[in-house]
């Protein structure tokens, strides 16, 4: 690990030596290593492998991958997209605010494909996209890209992200996150235009890491964020990622989207050391999402970005990780619900496993073709049973 950081250290140096000075304090942009990471996760794009890559070991990886992207695009966006559509009113907000959101841009564009502005936030840091270069044999090929297809298989066969899946992704030559998001490009028909990296200030403004700033930071590891997650081995410099993005053949000046990933823990004190709830106020309204979020916004400990969500959003869509009919109805918020729902599919707080079991009962139900987030946690025996459940909280008009 160490020859890598060296080695990766002397790169930057020496990409800092080549810039230009009149530019040296413009932040790093790693376009073109985004578009050979997804070149070579997504198996899309029209530039070669890198350097040295061996073209079979990618080659293997792309058939059994290209057929989970195939599985999603073909068979769960056409049931999922129109039915969605349906659920999101005129006039919903294209900024897009998923909290517990690891990962899963590609949950955020299949929910709001429309979205111009979209912000994930989640434990996971995203990743050094330099390193794809350091991947030095074709073993060494063959095992990352074997990592990859393993940790995203949940998210293209079951529309839901392992913990274990997640955790894995934040070590290694293939930055994990990065990789999940530039997959869900491909999926969508996008390509990445650029690729930045950034801390949140105390006043929730941007700070975007230049080159010389990010060699000063090599070598200082990013933060593990929660007590059993697993530690990150690379920089602190790749922690937020902004990724601008595209249609294909669209005019970057004019058409261009933009996805930021913060990492951080949004539990109550770790929010209030931060400038990330101030980063989302400035948003102004938002539609907003979550699903497979561990009930977390059940609990009183994550009351800060809950109430967020609820001054600021006008729609959110979930599964019954959403926000509880006890906060929602009286902050001016309907709730609609589809599938079914009995019980938690993880253990969580009995009351208010209680307040969304009486929700689905007072409502008729409503078919839900496919599955978002978790399952019901109603078992026969020691096994669930599956049943798909989703959410709708609306903001009721006046409120």
């Amino acid at each position: 690990m160490s020859a890598m950081i060296a080695a990766l250290s002397t790169l930057a140096a020496l990409a800092l030596a080549a810039a230009p000075a009149a530019h040296a304090d413009a932040p790093a942009d790693f376009a073109a290593e985004a578009r050979a990471l997804m070149r070579t996760v997504a198996c899309q794009g029209d530039g070669p492998l890198p350097h040295g890559f061996d073209e079979p070991t990618v080659a293997a990886y792309c058939k059994k991958q290209l057929r989970a992207i195939s599985a999603y695009r073909d068979r769960y966006l056409p049931l999922a997209g129109p039915f969605l559509a349906r659920l999101r009113p005129a006039g919903t907000p294209t900024t897009v605010v998923y909290p517990f959101g690891g990962g899963d841009l590609l949950s955020a564009l299949t929910t709001y494909p429309d979205a111009r502005d979209i912000t994930t936030l989640s434990l996971e840091h995203a990743g050094d996209p330099r390193r794809l270069a350091s991947i030095a044999t074709k073993e060494q090929l063959a095992a990352s890209l074997e990592l990859i297809r393993a940790t995203s298989s949940g998210l293209l066969h079951a529309s839901d992200s392992r913990t274990e899946n997640l955790m894995k992704g934040q070590r290694g030559e293939i930055p994990g996150q990065l990789a999940f998001f530039l997959t869900a490009l491909a999926i969508h028909g996008f390509e990445p235009i650029g690729l930045r990296f950034f801390r949140i200030e105390k006043d929730g403004s941007l700070h975007y890491f230049t080159a010389a700033e990010i060699a000063a930071l090599q070598g200082q590891e990013a933060k593990l964020l929660r007590g059993r997650w697993v530690a990150p081995d690379f920089s602190t410099a790749f922690s937020n990622s902004e990724l601008t993005f595209v249609k294909r053949g669209e005019d970057p000046a004019t058409a261009a989207r933009v996805h930021r990933h913060v990492a951080w823990d949004l539990s109550d004190p770790a929010v209030a050391r931060t400038g990330v709830i101030a980063y989302l106020v400035a948003k102004g309204p938002v539609a907003a999402m979550t699903k497979a979020a561990s009930y977390l916004l059940w609990r009183d400990d994550f009351s800060r970005v809950r109430k967020y969500l609820l001054g600021h959003m006008t729609l959110m869509i979930s599964d019954s990780t959403g926000i509880p009919p006890k906060w929602a109805k009286p902050a001016g918020f309907v709730q609609e619900t589809y599938g079914h729902f009995e019980v938690s599919f993880l253990e969580a707080s009995e009351d208010v496993n209680e307040e969304f079991k009486e929700l689905w009962a007072s409502q008729p139900v409503r078919k839900l073709p496919f599955r978002y987030g978790y399952v019901d946690g109603l078992k026969d025996g020691d096994k669930p049973i599956g049943r798909h459940h989703l959410l709708v909280t609306r903001k009721v008009a006046g409120h």
